[in-house]
């Protein structure tokens, strides 16, 4: 048993100092990088970036958006769903 646990660490030794090295750069906030850039509720035509093909909004991870555009980003799409511009999903 124990010598199959150190055949397991051995083999996931290589792909883990691999991983190691491999460096992710972070993604600029969009807003923040591109200072004309502003959201407006009543422009769906943007915020669809901001949004998937089932009408979920993004997370942060994927839009690269910084935590306060992030939030911004949330209520504009909120109030675009609101005003019936934006789909709350898609079937």
């Amino acid at each position: 048993m124990a010598d199959k646990k150190n055949n397991r660490r051995n083999s996931n030794k290589d792909y883990d100092d691999d991983f190691k090295v491999r460096k992710i750069r972070k993604k600029a906030c969009p807003l923040c990088t591109d200072k004309n850039l502003i959201l407006d509720y009543k422009n769906p035509e943007q915020l669809r970036k901001f949004v998937n093909e089932r009408g979920k909004i993004l997370q942060r991870r994927a839009t690269g958006a910084c935590a306060k555009h992030q939030r911004d980003i949330t209520t504009a799409v909120n109030r675009c769903r609101h005003i019936a511009m934006l789909p709350y999903s898609q079937d």
